[in-house]
């Protein structure tokens, strides 16, 4: 086709070759929306397994990415110990202390009831009241003993890693809002980079068209701009991870780099807020696969304290209870105590949330983090099936690109 006669087919046609820069844009955008939402949409498959249907990328790798997001967090950002550190062993007895009190009190009644209901029945009421009180001064320095040795021992009783694959790998929803929150803006810059890349590219194709009128030019370019906008609009997000000066004037730095002192302040709100909070500490330590070591630390101190107060009529206690029966007393008395413990210890979570500070370490440790560290906060949940969403866009592009063709044929 020769120029006189693509210069008259573009003054007749101008509002159709017009479009087809907006319509590449339009393209470009709609498969970048398309890619995000595919990544964290649905939280559950919907089609027919194991081909025929769709799981967001993240939902669908759950136990991965929690895995990957618990590694950079556990190694980089928080050491258990540092953190537990940070707690005063007093002060959470004084926290709890009146409903420790209370609890001490009941224990102490059902333990009696249960294994000598007569001799208690039997106590005049200010013997109870001795015993009782004899009880309650005992049971903030077992408090302040347990936390001790909590703290000099938390590896023993807590597992951080553990307790953050297991939330996040069950709470899909939640894991979705981890990525997606600290990712919003790289989100929309991958959305409006498709309208830039997308109209550039629909420029060429525009002349292509009227150069050719091949009706496989349209679906091939659009092919070509959602692959090559989604894959571009990926690799800006992390590169280069240092400012640079292309063509020396244009500067740029991966969005996500850029952004790195907001990035950790929105990272360590949620972790602190949803993740490695005051109750999720307490169920790993009361129910994790740990739980066994917090559980013989309670009951060795109960049973010392028990011990401690029988002083020198314990051979008599023993005695008249039985050996076996006043061990198997203490340790029901502890087993009392555990059940207890998360009633009683939630009344110094606004002590330790402020005393454990997780949200600031956090923040402060990830602002020091490399580029690279820095980038596997985020780059994973991207680079094992980034292929699969830089597909979706190619064919999504291709589609549009055929009913382009349509327009111009009819």
């Amino acid at each position: 086709m020769d120029t006189d006669a693509i210069l008259a087919d573009l003054a007749e046609h101008w509002p159709v070759y017009a479009a087809i820069p907006f319509i590449a844009a339009l393209i470009g955008y709609v498969t970048k929306r398309v890619a995000i939402e595919m990544m964290f949409r649905p939280l559950r498959f919907v089609g027919i397994r194991p081909f025929l249907g769709w799981q967001g990328v993240l939902p669908a790798n759950a136990e991965r990415m929690a895995a990957i997001a618990t590694e950079t967090l556990t190694k980089d950002l928080v050491d258990p110990k540092e953190i537990f550190a940070r707690l005063d062993p007093e002060q959470v007895a004084k926290e709890v202390e009146g409903p420790l009190l209370e609890a001490v009190d009941d224990v102490t009644r059902e333990v009696m009831e249960q294994y000598q209901p007569h001799v208690w029945e039997a106590l005049p009421p200010n013997a109870r009241r001795m015993l009782l009180a004899r009880v309650r001064a005992q049971a903030p320095r077992s408090i302040t003993t347990i936390m001790r040795q909590v703290a000099d021992n938390i590896e023993d009783v807590f597992d951080l890693k553990h307790m953050v694959v297991t939330n996040l790998a069950r709470d899909k929803a939640l894991l979705n809002s981890l990525i997606r929150d600290i990712s919003r803006t790289e989100m929309r810059f991958i959305a409006r980079s498709g309208i830039y890349f997308g109209f550039a590219l629909g420029i060429v194709q525009l002349f292509v068209w009227a150069s050719t009128k091949e009706p496989l030019v349209m679906p091939a370019a659009g092919f070509v701009i959602g692959w090559v906008t989604d894959w571009l609009a990926l690799k800006m997000i992390f590169l280069p991870r240092e400012p640079r000066t292309f063509l020396g004037v244009y500067r740029w730095q991966g969005v996500f780099q850029k952004r790195r002192h907001q990035v950790a302040a929105d990272y360590g709100d949620m972790i602190a807020s949803q993740i490695i909070t005051v109750p999720n500490i307490l169920e790993a330590v009361l129910r994790g696969p740990k739980s066994d070591r917090l559980f013989d630390m309670i009951q060795r101190e109960v049973q010392r304290a028990i011990d401690g107060q029988a002083g020198a009529v314990k051979p008599f206690v023993a005695f008249t209870v039985g050996t076996r029966r006043f061990q198997d007393m203490k340790r029901a008395a502890a087993a009392k105590a555990m059940d207890r413990l998360p009633e009683t210890v939630h009344h110094a979570e606004e002590y330790a949330v402020g005393a454990l500070d997780v949200r600031n370490t956090i923040v402060e440790r990830m602002r020091g983090l490399g580029p690279l560290q820095f980038e596997a906060l985020l780059r994973p949940a991207f680079r094992q099936d980034e292929w699969k969403l830089i597909m979706v866009g190619a064919v999504i592009g291709g589609f549009v690109g055929e009913l382009q063709v349509l327009l111009m044929l009819h």
